[in-house]
């Protein structure tokens, strides 16, 4: 078994006035489309099974592309899970280890109020290497709430951005309509109130098409402009509250009304899809990448086997479908591939992202996700991680108080381990032999059990303590 532990996470994180980034030939680097929907479960596209409904814009998206089954994100939850995939980076240097809320609630929670913008950010570091960078949609990285002082999209490193009610800047609002000659009702939870932006109050089926039609306006000026460019699509669907348009409601079901959402999502993504795969210099210059910010919400979606859900450090919690599509970066051999061994997390893109695009790491820039760029365009199938992937429960998902959840977890090939913070209860699973989790080996694999005990124990000590910990 591996000992080394986290060489690259104990070189610590970089700071944004050390972020120098080369590149060259820019005009001719690749654009990067970055589609993160939220909270969706790992078996909600009909392409990773559901046969309750069916999502053929995104399953001509994976026919033409990789599926990759065994794809983490690094947290259960909304905003470690964003703040990773931005920084390449565990979200707990941050401070940042649940949803955002108001300002007690953080602190309450011993969190951050935002991120920290001295963060390093892969689209900061693309945009200092000529490229156009975008956000649009949900952020969940400060400006929510009460949280009205937080930095702007655009301190991280995004020309242009357009959010929902989780971050500052213009943005768009929902009403939530039930379409029973109810007036629609308005759904800000206080980000009308806080300024530093224009408002737009959309129907919430309408609010995933906003930031759609926002990022084919973006990259048409990037390529008036002859950018490169990175782009953030990051929908709130299809997130609960859950108001689809009026033929998609079914029966009314919570089930029904995601499910609803999710059909919708699909169709709107489409647009953009068919205006890459129109022109022809897009088609061969594009990376498309696709995936869920964390599992489903109990009641609404699924993720089949996969045992548990959002907020929980289980499978079913922290493995997301990811879909990687290239017209021209991808080899024939990569089209139409599902890939069931590479083992990889959302903080590997930043490092990938930018070895992709031919721009150097910036000098004293540590990043905790490793390249996994030859894994993303196909070139290989798999290859071995440097350091385990780790974990860390959001502080405010203990679980029931007779059964809590595990407070710790990592995956080390196939081994799947999870503990508490003090090292008991532990649970060791062959995820090649029991993906749903329910055969616990540790009592007889006690010396693999011990090593992952004392791996995540000193992991952990690595981070400021949050109040999941301190209980």
């Amino acid at each position: 078994m591996r000992t080394i532990l986290l060489s690259l996470i104990l070189l610590g994180p970089c700071f944004a006035d050390n972020i120098v980034c080369a590149a060259d030939n820019a005009s001719s680097k690749p654009n990067f489309i970055v589609i993160l929907v939220d909270d969706m479960g790992w078996s909600d596209l009909s392409c990773f099974g559901n046969t309750a409904i069916q999502t053929p814009h995104l399953d001509r998206l994976a026919a033409e592309g990789t599926m990759f089954t065994n794809f983490y994100v690094a947290s259960p939850i909304c905003s470690p899970s964003r703040c990773a995939l931005t920084t390449g980076q565990y979200p707990y240097r941050w401070r940042i280890t649940s949803y955002l809320d108001n300002r007690q609630m953080n602190e309450r929670r011993g969190m951050a109020q935002w991120l920290d913008p001295q963060a390093p950010t892969l689209a900061r570091c693309l945009q200092n290497a000529g490229y156009a960078t975008g956000h649009f949609g949900k952020w969940h990285l400060g400006g929510q709430r009460d949280v009205g002082d937080a930095p702007l999209i655009s301190e991280y490193g995004f020309d242009e951005s357009l959010t929902n009610f989780e971050g500052l800047g213009p943005r768009v609002l929902p009403l939530l309509n039930a379409f029973d000659g109810s007036e629609p009702r308005q759904h800000g939870l206080g980000s009308g109130t806080l300024g530093r932006g224009d408002i737009t109050w959309l129907d919430r089926h309408n609010v995933t098409a906003s930031f759609v039609g926002k990022t084919l306006e973006f990259i048409k000026k990037a390529e008036a402009e002859g950018k490169p460019f990175y782009v953030n699509l990051w929908p709130d669907d299809p997130h609960s509250p859950f108001f689809p348009a009026k033929e998609l409601r079914g029966d009314g079901s919570k089930r029904a009304l995601y499910l609803g959402v999710l059909v919708e999502l699909d169709r709107q993504l489409a647009l953009l899809f068919d205006y890459i795969r129109a022109s022809e210099t897009l088609q061969k210059n594009t990376l498309i990448v696709f995936m869920s910010d964390n599992g489903f919400e109990e009641g609404a979606g699924t993720s089949g086997a996969l045992r548990g859900s959002k907020g929980q450090l289980y499978e079913g919690g922290t493995r997301s479908s990811l879909i990687v599509w290239g017209e021209g970066l991808l080899p024939d051999k990569a089209k139409g591939f599902r890939n069931d061994d590479a083992v990889f997390q959302a903080f590997d893109f930043a490092p990938s992202l930018l070895k992709i695009a031919g721009v150097e790491v910036p000098a004293g820039t540590s990043f905790d996700g490793e390249d996994f760029s030859a894994v993303i365009l196909g070139q290989t199938t798999t290859q071995e991680r440097n350091a385990p992937l780790f974990w860390r429960r959001p502080p405010d998902r203990p679980g029931p108080p007779d059964n809590r959840f595990p407070d710790l977890a990592l995956r080390d090939r196939h081994w799947k381990f999870l503990m508490q913070f003090d090292g008991s209860r532990p649970q060791l699973y062959d995820l090649s032999q029991d993906v749903s989790e329910s055969n616990n080996l540790a009592d007889r694999q006690t010396e693999r059990t011990e090593q992952y005990k004392k791996m995540l124990l000193d992991w952990n000590k690595m981070f400021p303590k949050d109040a999941g910990e301190r209980r």
